[in-house]
């Protein structure tokens, strides 16, 4: 797992709780144990200097489930950070980012551009994935792949926004 580097400063509350939805026919099944979710966890408590509650819930790949899972982290617990893992690629079955798609506000297409970015260079696959990001009232959802591996860089690449989005977020 990369650090993050020197950007703690200023995360202000919008880490306080951070919602994490797997999407995942297998998991959801017990019949997988959930890497993404996880992942995601630890990456946080790495990268952030003050503590968070995470929030998670693991659904299957099925459009609704996603969409009620973001809306009720979003609305009613409230996260103003929620994350998805997998989903993202081109199978029948992955439709995070279409999820994610219905229940924002608005859509921030930079976040992809730059996880695909940065995760081509060393995965000539990652032009397949599907990763989204959007507003939804005072909430940031991102959309990660599920494979620990590429979270780290995901995670990575998008970061040092994070804060700053935030921050405009709750000005609005």
């Amino acid at each position: 797992m990369g650090a993050p580097g020197e950007i703690h400063a200023g995360l202000g509350s919008g880490f306080a709780r951070i919602g994490i939805v797997t999407a995942s026919d297998r998991a959801s099944a017990g019949e997988y144990q959930d890497r993404g979710g996880p992942a995601v966890i630890a990456w946080f408590r790495q990268a952030l200097p003050q503590p968070f509650e995470a929030v998670s819930r693991i659904v299957a790949d099925e459009q609704a489930a996603i969409e009620a899972a973001l809306c009720a982290l979003c609305d009613h617990e409230p996260c103003r950070l929620v994350i998805t893992t997998g989903g993202t690629g081109p199978a029948r079955r992955d439709v995070t980012p279409q999820a994610t798609e219905r229940v924002c506000d608005v859509l921030l297409p930079g976040f992809g551009e730059q996880m695909r970015r940065v995760s081509v260079q060393t995965v000539p696959t990652a032009i397949l994935s599907r990763q989204t990001a959007g507003i939804r009232g005072q909430s940031l959802i991102i959309n990660l792949p599920g494979n620990p591996a590429a979270i780290d860089v995901c995670l990575q690449a998008v970061f040092p926004a994070l804060a700053h989005c935030l921050e405009l977020i709750e000005s609005t």
